[in-house]
C-alpha cells in the first residue's frame, strides 16, 4: 500500500448518492479547498465528524437546500483529504444546484472512481480493497457481498501480502547463498530451502484457488451449453432459467444465436451460454451461429455436453475447448427412453437428465455447484477479478522457471531473478507495484461519487 500522502492541487464534488429521486441526497467534496467551500456553503466550518444541521448555500448566498453536513480534515477521512458531505433532500435538481455551487465555488466536477483512486493514492486503501468498494456495491447475492466486504477489510490483502513475505525470505535464503559461493553446494542440496520451496508453491497454489472461486462470486460461473441440433439445448437453458428464453421446436437448428440466462444456485450465479447446434452441413446463418458458439467457449468456466439419449452415444470432441475446462456430460430425454435420471459417472461426470420433465435437473445444479468449487467456500472467501488471476499466474510461472533452473542447473541466480519477478508480480494486485495505466482502467470502472 501506498503510504506517501498524494499531493493534488484541485478539489472534486460529485453526487455519491444514484440518480433519480429519493429521501435523502448526499454530495462529497474532497481535495484543499474543500474548507473554504464548507464555510461559504455553511456560513462556517462544522464541527470535525459530527453531524450538524445547516443551510446549504449558493455562491451568491441564496439557501439550496437544508440537511446534515459531515467534515472530516486531512487525513481522517475515507480519501485522506478534507472531506465535506452534504446529506440533503434527494431530489435530482437539489443535488445538480449543490454540485453546481462547490464548481462555482473552485471545486470540479469528479470522475468515475476519483475518491476511492484518492483514497488509493493517500494509502487509505490498497488496490484490492479500492475494489472491493466498487464490488460491494455491485454484489448480486448476499454472499458475493459478504465476499466484497472480506476484500474491503484487508481479507484478500493479507494473503497477498503473507505470499510475498514467504518469498521474501525465499529470496533471503538464495541470495545469501550468492554472496557466499563457497557456500553453494551445501545451499543447494539443503533439505531446508527445498521444505522452504514447496511450502511457497503450495501457498501459491493455494491462494490461485482461493482467488478463482473469489472471481466466480464476482463474475459468476458462465456455463457453455453445446450438442447437436435437437439434442435439447433450449430445453435445457428454459427449464433452469424458469421461463421460455429460447424458442424451442422440432425442426433442427431453430438457435442461430448466442443466447444468455443468468441462474441463482444457492448464492452461485451461473451465466448460461445457449448456442447454435454442432453439425458439419449448416447453412450460412446457421454457420455463423457455430462460429459463435466455439467463440464462447474461450470464456466459458465449464461446458454441458448434452446429448440425445435417443440416439446413438456420441464423441463429445471440439478442438476449440481448453484442456482445463471440466465438461458435463448430459443424457437428455430419458423421459422417452426410460432411463433413470441423475448421476450415473463422476469424473467426467455423466447425468441422465429430462429438460422436459425437469427430472434430474436437481442433481445438475447440485453437479455445478461441486464443479465451479462453491461447495468449499468458507467464511473467509473473498472477491477477486480476472487481473488479480493473471497477476497470480504470472507469479506463479516466474516461481516455477526459477525453481527448474535452480534444481536442474543449480542456478541460484536465476532463481533469485525470477522470485524478484514473482513479487512484481504479487505487487500489482495489491498496487504496490502498479503502472499509471492499469489504476486509469480500473478506477475508470466506477460509479462517479465513489
Amino acid at each position: 500500500m501506498n503510504t506517501t500522502p498524494a499531493y493534488i492541487e484541485d478539489t472534486i464534488v460529485a453526487a455519491a448518492t444514484p440518480p433519480g429521486k429519493g429521501g435523502i441526497g448526499v454530495v462529497r467534496i474532497s481535495g484543499p479547498g474543500t474548507a473554504k467551500i464548507a464555510t461559504q456553503m455553511l456560513g462556517e466550518l462544522p464541527i470535525p465528524r459530527y453531524a450538524t444541521l445547516a443551510e446549504f448555500r449558493g455562491p451568491d448566498g441564496v439557501p439550496i437546500d437544508a440537511g446534515l453536513a459531515l467534515y472530516f480534515p486531512t487525513p481522517d477521512s475515507f480519501t485522506g483529504e478534507t472531506v465535506l458531505e452534504l446529506q440533503g433532500h434527494g431530489g435530482p435538481l437539489v443535488m445538480s444546484l449543490l454540485v453546481d455551487a462547490a464548481i462555482a465555488l473552485g471545486a470540479r466536477r469528479a470522475q468515475p472512481g476519483e475518491f476511492s483512486k484518492r483514497a488509493f493514492l493517500n494509502g487509505k486503501l490498497d488496490l484490492i480493497q479500492a475494489e472491493a468498494v466498487a464490488d460491494l456495491i455491485d454484489s448480486g447475492t448476499a454472499r458475493g457481498a459478504r465476499a466484497a466486504l472480506r476484500s474491503l477489510v484487508g481479507t484478500f490483502s493479507k494473503a497477498v501480502e503473507e505470499l510475498q513475505e514467504q518469498l521474501t525470505r525465499l529470496r533471503l535464503h538464495v541470495e545469501a547463498a550468492i554472496d557466499f559461493p563457497e557456500e553453494e553446494i551445501d545451499f543447494l542440496d539443503d533439505a531446508k530451502l527445498q521444505k522452504q520451496i514447496e511450502k511457497c508453491a503450495d501457498a501459491i497454489d493455494s491462494l490461485k484457488n482461493e482467488t478463482r472461486i473469489g472471481s466466480i462470486l464476482r463474475d459468476g460461473f458462465q456455463v457453455v451449453i453445446l450438442g447437436k441440433p435437437n439434442a435439447g439445448k433450449s430445453s435445457l437453458l428454459n427449464a433452469l432459467s424458469g421461463q421460455d428464453a429460447a424458442i424451442v421446436t422440432e425442426v433442427a437448428g431453430t438457435t442461430r444465436d448466442i443466447l444468455r440466462e443468468s441462474i441463482d444456485i444457492d448464492g452461485l450465479i451461473v451465466e448460461l451460454v445457449d448456442t447454435a447446434g454442432l453439425r458439419d452441413d449448416p447453412d450460412m446463418i446457421e454457420a455463423e451461429g457455430i462460429k459463435r458458439a466455439r467463440n464462447a467457449l474461450k470464456n466459458a468456466d465449464a461446458i454441458l455436453w448434452i446429448q440425445d439419449a435417443t440416439q446413438p452415444a456420441e464423441n463429445n470432441h471440439e478442438e476449440d475447448i481448453a484442456e482445463n475446462i471440466p465438461q458435463i456430460i448430459l443424457r437428455n430425454k430419458t423421459d422417452v427412453t426410460g432411463d433413470s435420471p441423475g448421476v450415473q459417472q463422476q469424473d467426467p461426470a455423466i447425468l441422465n437428465i429430462s429438460a422436459k420433465t425437469g427430472a434430474g435437473l436437481d442433481a445438475l445444479r447440485e453437479t455445478i455447484r461441486q464443479v465451479a468449487g462453491y461447495e468449499n467456500l468458507g467464511d473467509g472467501a473473498f472477491t477477486a477479478r480476472r487481473r488479480h488471476i493473471d497477476a497470480l499466474n504470472l507469479a506463479a510461472q516466474h516461481f516455477e522457471c526459477g525453481r527448474d533452473a535452480l534444481n536442474k542447473n543449480k542456478a541460484g541466480e536465476i532463481f533469485a531473478e525470477e522470485l524478484k519477478l514473482a513479487q512484481s508480480a504479487l505487487g500489482e494486485i495489491t498496487g504496490s507495484f502498479t503502472s499509471d495505466d492499469l489504476l486509469g482502467r480500473i478506477f475508470s470502472e466506477f460509479c462517479i461519487g465513489k
